[in-house]
């Protein structure tokens, strides 16, 4: 089930519906079979995935809660500690080895192998990728480490641990929620608010936009443009690799809003994962902005106990290079993503080497970094780089993109954006407009949302018949203009992948 499909519009109303008729006390229990069965829609069988990371966890984190108030010595208590914390990590980590990370283990032994002359092979496997593991996996050790440092006490209630690892909104792509952010929550009946609900319901509605208008056109463009890549010229390769950048945007923050929206229709708060990106004038301030769960995540977690940047600069370069590296790693078992993760770790670490150069530079050559002009420059130059690691990101290999990246350098053709062959990419000109009103409207409200300005709050403080004809308007565009199979079967989000 996903959530721009048919079953989903009947289950959400469904399980609000219960939820709130339900006693306070017990809705918990409904939200968490709600989300198991949920999960199930894809397979059943991978369920029992879920319970043993939440039970390995839950586990984990009563020992160590226990641990803290016996009377052992500090040493003691450090050792019983960090063998609960090291049992629940690596438990964890071996599922998600296994399921995601084994196959390409393999295929790289084989190659290794056959590099060096041994005629041994080691068989493949056919292994199914659980939909979001990396996600709740994540979210469940991250509950484990902050149970560990102290920064909260462990849950004792089982079925509320349980409802925090796969509260359905976000468990299959995230945003990764923090202990402390929606176990809190979970532990706290939530009670129907209409003002909660009409904020989650266009919080939705917008979500939906995102990924059936905006990702899922464009889809239809650069899908066949990169399947025949060898055969297509370098500017349409061009074309379709600056459109991935919206695409890819589109159905990763398509999806965020409508867990956003969908839990808060619950009355639950779910932190942001994307604040305009695309608006950014730096690369560190895109990955400021991009994922956020996911990078504070790896902040957090890995960046800080590495060293950080308390041990000199050579080894917070090296430091940023392993959380990128990683972080490529995360987002799929293959060459190409930890191709696209080290291409980002070195633009960060470039920039904070020339750092000093810059502002220097901007000093000397008087250049008012706070105009307008400056920061579009910037913004132009942050998404340009950005975009050329797109394109490891979409291709199918390192030596794809690399040649995809060759042809579009050799086939350079600015004059290209002006030519028939540019405009029948699109299809028909209804199909160009539809796209170009769609990025521009996505571009708009982000422009709003960076300068702060509540775009939800004005619109619902309007009156009922502009609200309504708003209302109108919004689903009439998404049914008329969103991409959609037959039956109007929907396409899953690109993240269900990780």
């Amino acid at each position: 089930m996903i959530f721009n499909s048919i079953q989903f519009l009947v289950f959400f109303p469904a399980v609000f519906m219960v939820y709130f008729l339900l006693p306070a006390k017990i809705r918990y229990i409904w939200l968490l079979i709600s989300s198991y069965y949920f999960y199930m829609c894809w397979n059943p069988k991978y369920i029992f995935l879920i319970l043993f990371s939440t039970m390995i966890t839950y586990m984990s984190g009563l020992f160590m809660d226990t641990i803290k108030r016996t009377s052992f010595n500090s040493r003691t208590q450090r050792l019983c500690l960090n063998g609960c914390v090291a049992v629940s990590l690596i438990l964890n980590l071996l599922i998600l080895f296994y399921f995601k990370y084994f196959e390409f283990t393999i295929a790289a032994m084989n190659r290794i192998l056959g590099t060096a002359g041994i005629s041994i092979s080691v068989p493949a496997c056919d292994i199914l990728l659980p939909v979001g593991i990396s996600f709740y996996i994540f979210q469940a050790l991250g509950y484990t480490i902050d149970v560990y440092r102290g920064e909260i006490h462990a849950e004792k209630n089982f079925f509320r641990y349980a409802l925090f690892v796969s509260f359905f909104p976000q468990l299959v792509a995230g945003p990764i929620e923090r202990s402390k952010n929606l176990l809190r929550q979970v532990n706290t009946p939530t009670f129907f608010d209409v003002e909660c609900a009409r904020q989650g319901l266009l919080t939705m509605a917008y979500g939906l936009f995102m990924k059936v208008v905006v990702a899922d056109r464009l889809a239809g463009i650069i899908n066949p443009i990169y399947s025949d890549w060898n055969s297509r010229t370098g500017m349409s390769l061009v074309t379709a690799t600056i459109l991935f950048a919206f695409q890819i945007y589109g159905d990763f923050e398509g999806y965020s809003q409508l867990a956003i929206g969908s839990a808060r229709v619950l009355g639950f708060y779910i932190d942001q994962n994307f604040k305009t990106p695309y608006l950014c004038t730096s690369i560190r301030d895109f990955w400021q902005r991009w994922h956020i769960s996911l990078t504070n995540w790896f902040r957090d977690y890995l960046y800080i106990p590495l060293g950080g940047n308390r041990k000199g600069k050579p080894r917070k370069y090296f430091n940023t290079m392993i959380v990128f590296l990683v972080s490529g790693l995360w987002h799929g078992a293959s060459w190409h993503f930890v191709a696209w993760g080290g291409v980002n770790g070195i633009y960060n670490i470039i920039q904070d080497i020339t750092d000093s150069v810059r502002h220097k530079a901007y000093r000397i050559l008087r250049i008012d970094t706070t105009a307008f002009i400056w920061k579009c420059f910037c913004g132009f130059v942050t998404f340009f780089f950005i975009d050329i690691s797109w394109l490891f990101f979409r291709a199918d290999g390192v030596r794809q993109s690399i040649s995809i990246l060759k042809k579009m350098w050799n086939e350079c053709n600015p004059w290209y954006f002006f030519s028939d062959e540019f405009y029948d990419l699109f299809g028909t000109a209804k199909d160009m407009g539809i796209i170009l009103f769609s990025l521009s409207i996505m571009a708009l409200i982000d422009i709003f949302r960076r300068k702060g300005f509540d775009l939800k709050g004005y619109l619902l403080q309007q009156q009922i018949l502009f609200r309504w004809l708003f209302y109108f308007a919004a689903v009439f565009i998404i049914m008329m203009w969103g991409a959609y199979g037959s039956g109007y079967e929907q396409t899953q989000f690109i993240y269900f992948q990780f």
